[in-house]
């Protein structure tokens, strides 16, 4: 169990609100990020995945003392599921019965989101009105790393991370994909859309490559959790073949990843990250290690990352100049921060 600093005399570390995040891969192989409101509580203004803590209707976690607590389940699945509904408008919901994933028309999905906001209905309840069989998809759910905040943050989380994959179009050509229209052509295209600024300012896919180009030109926020995962992501959706990628690259390309997030040592499915920092490069940002699981899971077992890094510039609040890079290469230049030591 995690050990306690009661008797040391030590100011114990804010305990960590369990919360969910979704990387929702769309028909065309793009990645979903949310635009957050400037007075958002955490990652103001920054670019995320639709996501969020866990609440009661979602069902209940083991106790924060518990190294469970901060486990896959279905808990954390649901409240992903149902957070990506919230904050985008799309549904990822199936009847129980049949297997078949729920569609509901724009319109509708648009009037439960507000219901939901304004707390007049619970996402479980205003699904039960579209199909007393309904329940969120969350067998599809893959875990994709667990991320817990640092200890020296005041707000902290422990995130669990998904990938989703939205079906691939059927006997249609990619090419022909941005011709569709928004409603009626193919009912597994949803077009995301903002909460109207409760959370989020806009909702938006593009390959994961073109997010990570636009962070490093300035022009949107990206924390290092998403960034990362954009980065290992890109590396398999975007590969460049100089033509129009056909449905089965495209599916090639997804099974590539999925045996990706499956392997390593602990697979990329099982790491526990809480990134801490390791030293401070010659231009003065910081490294963040990504092998620590942080103090509450210390004990459990839980390994990290430990073969890549981070780089960050943080500046009021904000993330500059990310990159991913070797462990073994950040190294070799720059000064150790011992502060942590």
């Amino acid at each position: 169990m995690p050990s306690s600093k009661e008797d040391t005399g030590e100011k114990k570390p804010v305990v960590p609100r369990p919360s969910s995040s979704v990387l929702l891969v769309s028909p065309k192989n793009e990645i979903l990020l949310l635009h957050r409101v400037q007075t958002s509580s955490s990652f103001a203004s920054a670019h995320v995945f639709p996501g969020g803590n866990l609440s009661s209707q979602d069902g209940q976690c083991p106790p924060p003392e518990n190294y469970s607590h901060h486990d896959d389940s279905p808990s954390y699945r649901r409240a992903a599921i149902r957070e990506l509904f919230e904050e985008s408008g799309i549904l990822l919901a199936k009847d129980k019965a049949s297997g078949k994933m729920l569609v509901v028309d724009e319109a509708t999905r648009e009037n439960g989101r507000r219901l939901i906001h304004q707390n007049k209905i619970t996402f479980i309840d205003w699904l039960k009105q579209q199909n007393v069989s309904a329940e969120p998809d969350i067998d599809q759910l893959i875990p994709f790393t667990h991320w817990i905040t640092p200890i020296k943050n005041a707000k902290r989380y422990t995130t669990q991370m998904y990938l989703y994959f939205m079906p691939l179009p059927v006997n249609i050509d990619r090419k022909l994909l941005d011709d569709l229209p928004i409603e009626g052509a193919r009912d597994e295209i949803q077009i995301p859309t903002s909460d109207g600024g409760v959370e989020v300012t806009e909702a938006q896919f593009l390959p994961a490559a073109t997010w990570l180009q636009r962070a490093q030109k300035g022009e949107i926020i990206l924390f290092p959790p998403q960034f990362l995962l954009l980065h290992l992501v890109s590396g398999f959706l975007d590969k460049e073949t100089g033509s129009a990628v056909s449905n089965d690259e495209m599916g090639k390309r997804r099974a590539a990843l999925v045996d990706f997030v499956h392997s390593g040592s602990p697979p990329w499915t099982d790491k526990y990250i809480s990134p801490k920092m390791l030293k401070i490069t010659e231009d003065g940002r910081a490294v963040l290690a990504l092998d620590d699981a942080g103090p509450e899971l210390r004990g459990s077992g839980r390994q990290g990352e430990s073969d890549r890094v981070v780089l960050v510039r943080f500046t009021k609040g904000s993330a500059r100049e990310v990159k991913v890079v070797w462990k073994k290469d950040a190294l070799r230049e720059g000064k150790e921060d011992r502060s942590h030591l």
